[in-house]
């Protein structure tokens, strides 16, 4: 837990300047085969910036989660996410988000993109 906390301070202090703030509105909706589950809209604030061959992100604010045939509710979540450009067409990216509720719950996402 303590490496979440170390994790924004860690690429603030190590980029040279920020690209700048952010306001991100996403809306994530589920479906199994054809049952719509619900959608989740997050209205999240954040920064980015780049420091060589590497790029930053955070944001959090409130996510209106709405369950289908059920009440609406919102919730606290965020994500942190970084890049790494490992050569002129290959990156390495991964990101840690967190949803704060009765119950957290985190997810992480690790991948690797070439470009043609």
């Amino acid at each position: 837990m303590k490496f979440l906390a170390i994790l924004p301070a860690t690429l603030i202090a190590s980029a040279p300047a920020l690209a700048g703030p952010f306001v991100n509105v996403e809306a994530n909706s589920s479906f199994s085969g054809s049952d719509y589950s619900g959608t989740s809209t997050d209205f999240h604030v954040g920064v980015d910036g780049s420091a060589g061959v590497a790029s930053w992100s955070m944001q959090a604010g409130p996510t209106v989660v709405s369950p289908d045939g059920g009440a609406a509710e919102t919730i606290l979540t965020g994500k942190v996410g970084g890049s790494v450009a490992a050569s002129e067409n290959l990156s390495v990216y991964g990101e840690i988000s967190a949803a704060f509720d009765s119950v957290n719950s985190y997810g992480t996402k690790a991948g690797v993109k070439y470009s043609f």
